[in-house]
């Protein structure tokens, strides 16, 4: 493994080493001198990691906005990410030279680039002007060191909506859509000499509003350029709400007193988990940064008590009780929540809590699945909101109303559409599915008739078949919860939906025609249409083949017993390509980080390598996990194999290195697998610690040889929330063999669906 090495000019190091207030050597180092934001900025096909600049869960994100990594210009400085990984608003361009040249937004090129999660600084290589920052919660100060005697200017930019200058001060708004704006007020320490707005390539000193594509205004410091301070606030309510957030976050120019508040936040989420000893710094570099990815989103909206919600265009009082939003749930319900309910069970609930006001604020009563700034994009297959309740409720977070959320899951899975990407009612597809308990399929000449499917995304009919019964079941479990006895048998009947596509022969999930008749032929490599969507979902049918989280043991008797399960769980990794790369990968770009048809780029694969502890093989769960962490994660610019998605993967990274993983959200339990330090602790949200103590853990020693949970021999590869919710420690023996006789008990296998 390599370190990311960047060259840091001497003025930029002292101010980092102001910020950090650390001294040489690995004992002074704190968390977040551990994080790399450059981890995966390079991906193998899709959207990368990107270096984001901003505090845990924060409105304002910031990073450079370039084609990529190996981009070698960034146009202009950022102001605020309005969308992970996808939209940036405003642009600010500091400028030298002439007049004639201004430009809405500026291109530069750039070098000695350093990136922490609480600072940014670079020099643009062009003019020479040294640019520092650091973020606060909704607000952000920049400082520009500018070259020389040339005239100095700063350009403000928004891509679509209004700019107004006034002296040293400039409002604006930028739409995000029809819907929802996002607000700037923006302050210097210096007083321009002259202020002007940009049109047409023309700049006029008479005016001091613009509007519409490119609304941009300029502001002259003189022909001697000074250092300029500038500071600013974001809002999604107002730009009066934006100054209001910026005089309560930054109350001067002191950059470096906001960068080492920022360190300290940063510190204070990290350090909720500790850990000690394993292979080195790259390893905890891997670890902290993959923590740091996991508190990039949701993020709150809250302002001073109150919040704008796109969900029905309305300002709202937040009743004391923070509004959360941007939350990819088809990623984030697998490994991100179930960490925060952990670690931070009071933001999990606000979490919750939000989605409950989405769905009554929306048109329907339905549970949000990819809710964003603008609103619930509906992306992705299934309606996996569920999960997140019914696992708050098994481990015993159920400070919301459970009755609400109940009633919004269950409209959200049965009133909307089953089609993937669509927000239309339900049609044909949902009275299918309640009439056959399958999703059918069509042949691959066969042309698509229902409205509401989407004309790129299919119907994803296995996808949905196995989401869906996985969703039932999340809704037998919260049913259960609220002892609706009748509501939870009828949802845990149709949980066992997967059944209807399973293919005994092959033993795969095939899709079925509306007749009942598998189709044929059919080849689970490479099925229909890009990413596989006309039958699956961004991946073949070797990932789906393990899609049913909720209920291994039956999966495991599908396939012919634990000996066969376990077989072909191996077949998979072993299994080649079957096609060159390029020809693999232009049918199948999601999936990557290959080992055989196992693909480690995608959230539906995070549960698969765990899967062996139900089969009685705990040591081939270890043997994978270590395998899969250091071959796919890694301290370097392509040390995340595909789409990170915000926590969904990096909350998979830290769990298994710290030596368990929640395979069923919803149900209390997590797998256990091979721990990469010989000592972790996880501050719990009640200030209790869990504690995982991996005796003689190393690159070589990571098999299980025995196993004691808080003092008693455990000799089961999983436990129970409630033997950790109090704090506890788990304490392993590891070795350089296999110990095949620790946990392989035909009653040692984690809990799955009660049978029907």
């Amino acid at each position: 493994m390599k370190h990311i090495r960047h060259i840091i000019g001497a003025g930029i190091a002292a101010v980092i080493c102001a910020a950090c207030a650390t001294t040489s050597g690995d004992s002074a180092k704190t968390p977040v001198d551990y994080v790399n934001p450059y981890m995966g900025n390079i991906s193998h096909l899709l959207v990368p990691t990107f270096p984001t600049v901003h505090l845990p869960n924060s409105m304002l994100r910031v990073y450079p906005e370039r084609a990529d990594y190996t981009a070698d210009r960034i146009k202009g400085l950022p102001v605020v990410v309005t969308n992970h990984r996808e939209k940036s608003a405003f642009n600010l361009t500091p400028y030298q030279g002439a007049r004639e040249a201004i430009a809405p937004v500026l291109s530069y090129s750039y070098d000695q680039e350093v990136i922490k999660p609480y600072y940014y600084s670079v020099t643009l290589d062009e003019p020479g002007i040294d640019v520092e920052y650091a973020p606060s919660h909704q607000s952000g100060i920049y400082k520009l060191k500018m070259n020389g005697d040339a005239p100095g200017y700063l350009i403000l930019n928004s891509k679509d909506g209004e700019m107004t200058v006034d002296g040293n001060t400039v409002k604006g708004y930028q739409k995000i859509d029809d819907r929802t704006r996002i607000y700037l007020y923006l302050e210097t320490a210096q007083q321009p000499v002259e202020t002007m707005v940009l049109a047409d390539g023309v700049t006029d000193s008479t005016r001091c509003h613009a509007e519409g594509r490119d609304a941009c205004v300029v502001l002259y410091y003189g022909d001697n350029a000074p250092e300029l301070d500038v500071r600013y606030g974001v809002s999604l309510i107002s730009p009066e709400q934006a100054q209001a957030n910026l005089r309560r976050e930054i109350k001067d120019y002191d950059l470096q007193a906001v960068a080492a508040t920022g360190r300290d936040v940063w510190n204070k989420a990290l350090g909720t988990m500790a850990v000690e000893g394993g292979a080195g710094d790259d390893e905890k570099t891997v670890f902290y940064t993959s923590l740091y990815r996991v508190f990039e989103r949701p993020i709150c909206l809250s302002e001073d008590g109150k919040y704008f919600s796109a969900f029905d265009g309305q300002i709202h009082d937040d009743e004391g009780s923070p509004f959360y939003t941007d939350d990819w749930i088809w990623d984030t319900y697998r490994a991100a929540h179930p960490m925060r309910l952990l670690i931070d069970p009071s933001t999990e609930t606000n979490i919750i809590r939000s989605y409950l006001r989405m769905a009554c604020q929306m048109d329907s009563l339905w549970m949000p699945t990819f809710p964003e700034i603008n609103g619930d994009s509906r992306r992705m297959n299934s309606n996996h909101g569920v999960a997140t309740i019914a696992d708050a409720c098994a481990k015993g977070l159920t400070d919301f109303d459970v009755e609400l959320a109940y009633d919004a899951c269950r409209k959200g899975i049965e009133e909307k559409t089953l089609a993937p990407w669509s927000h239309v009612p339900a049609a044909y597809l949902n009275k299918f599915w309640d009439e056959h308990g399958y999703i059918p399929a069509i042949g691959m000449d066969e042309e698509e008739t229902l409205p509401e499917v989407h004309h790129f995304e299919k119907r994803q009919p296995i996808a949905v078949t196995l989401g869906t019964s996985y969703d039932d079941w999340c809704l037998s479990q919260i049913a259960s919860y609220l002892g609706k006895k009748d509501d939870a048998d009828k949802y845990l009947r149709k949980s066992y939906n997967y059944r209807n596509v399973f293919n005994p022969e092959t033993r795969f999930f095939h899709p079925k025609d509306k007749d009942g008749k598998f189709i044929e032929p059919f080849d689970y490599s490479f099925p229909g249409g890009m990413g596989s969507r006309e039958f699956y979902g961004e991946n073949n049918g070797w990932v789906y083949r393990w899609d049913v989280p909720h209920n291994v043991a039956d999966l495991v008797s599908l396939m012919g017993g634990r000996k066969q399960f376990a077989d072909e769980l191996d077949r998979m990794f072993n299994e080649p390509l079957g096609r060159s790369k390029y020809a693999f990968f232009a049918k199948l770009p999601d999936h990557t980080g290959n080992v055989g048809q196992f693909s480690m780029a995608n959230e539906p694969s995070l549960h698969i390598p765990y899967l062996y502890n139900y089969a009685g093989r705990p040591w081939m769960t270890q043997k994978r996990v270590r395998m899969l962490l250091n071959q796919w994660f890694r301290n370097d610019l392509m040390g995340i194999p595909g789409d990170e998605d915000g926590g969904g993967m990096s909350s998979f990274v830290v769990f298994s290195m710290l030596g368990f993983y929640p395979v069923t959200p919803g149900s209390p339990t997590y797998n256990i697998g091979s721990p990469m330090f010989e000592h972790a602790t996880v501050t719990l949200g009640n200030g209790k610690k869990f504690e995982i103590k991996a005796h003689n853990a190393s690159a070589e020693n990571k098999y299980i040889q025995s196993a004691r949970l808080n003092g008693r021999e455990l000799n089961q590869p999983w436990f129970d929330h409630k033997d950790i919710a109090e704090g506890g420690v788990l304490e392993l023996e590891m070795g350089p063999r296999a110990n095949k006789n620790w946990g392989v008990a035909e009653d040692a296998v984690p809990p799955s669906a009660a049978k029907i």
